[in-house]
């Protein structure tokens, strides 16, 4: 069994000022969003300037959307006997379902803003998404979130407030999962011109999976439970359709147009203000 770092939740004190590395966490997946974005900007014709808006749009769609689809779909509850809950962010209390539909609809009033095509644009900000994905599950991690099962792993620890018992670090497969492994997929395959589409289908499809099956090892929400069949949690219900619609999007991308010509990096570096 390995030992459960004891990291402080809250990274800086001062005075009442309190900041959370769970906070701190979603910070590094904006940054690292905008850095790449920027990066590739030359891609879709866009300037420095429409990717800081872009992932102002973006970061709107997360909170917002990951807010309010933890309400509804983990803590509606909660929320109707303290209405202010809502507002408590530094707590945790993210739902990335929720956060990916508010993305989904802020990427949509950007592409119509921007005359982009819808698909062209989710291809482009996939690969952008993964580091914050594992940033999130890092300071789910660090806020002694999703424990998991029993187990007799050698690297399971026992969580704090959870007893003796080691458990599986779930968050930090999902780190690895979603984070690294679906970056480096998801960044490689897009350095050469694809079908449109097939990125963003691959992210629905790889997501959907890595989050399905980490929900085996994982504990369900206390207060939900399991939602069907005694072994169906609410992650895994809300990944079943990522999975139809990545499928559907990857077959429906290979009846796209083939790419013409290579993508090429960006030969010279991109100016910060």
């Amino acid at each position: 069994m390995m030992q459960y770092p004891q990291i402080d939740p809250i990274a800086i004190a001062i005075g009442p000022v309190q900041v959370h590395w769970y906070g701190l966490m979603y910070v590094v997946g904006f940054v690292a969003a905008w850095l790449l974005g920027r990066y590739r900007a030359p891609r879709l014709g866009l300037s420095q300037d429409d990717i800081g808006d872009l992932i102002f749009y973006g970061a709107l769609g997360v909170v917002l959307g990951g807010r309010l689809g933890y309400v509804l779909f983990y803590g509606i509850d909660q929320f109707l006997a303290n209405p202010l809950w809502l507002f408590r962010l530094w707590e945790g209390g993210m739902s990335f379902h929720g956060g990916l539909t508010g993305v989904l609809v802020a990427a949509l009033l950007f592409a119509r803003r921007h005359r982009l095509g819808f698909f062209q644009l989710t291809d482009f900000i996939a690969p952008m998404v993964p580091i914050g994905l594992g940033a999130g599950r890092l300071g789910n991690f660090i806020n002694h979130e999703l424990p998991g099962q029993i187990s007799d792993l050698p690297w399971a620890m026992a969580f704090p407030h959870m007893g003796s018992a080691p458990r599986h670090p779930s968050a930090l497969y999902e780190f690895a999962l979603e984070g690294l492994v679906l970056f480096a997929v998801l960044w490689w395959l897009s350095r050469r011109p694809r079908r449109r589409g097939l990125i963003s289908g691959l992210f629905l499809l790889l997501y959907g999976v890595f989050r399905f099956a980490v929900e085996f090892v994982r504990l369900p929400d206390p207060h939900l439970g399991f939602i069907a069949f005694g072994w169906l949690t609410m992650g895994q219900l809300l990944s079943l359709p990522m999975l139809v619609a990545g499928v559907a999007l990857v077959a429906w991308s290979r009846r796209q147009p083939r790419p013409v010509g290579k993508a090429r990096e960006p030969e010279r570096p991109i100016s910060t203000p």
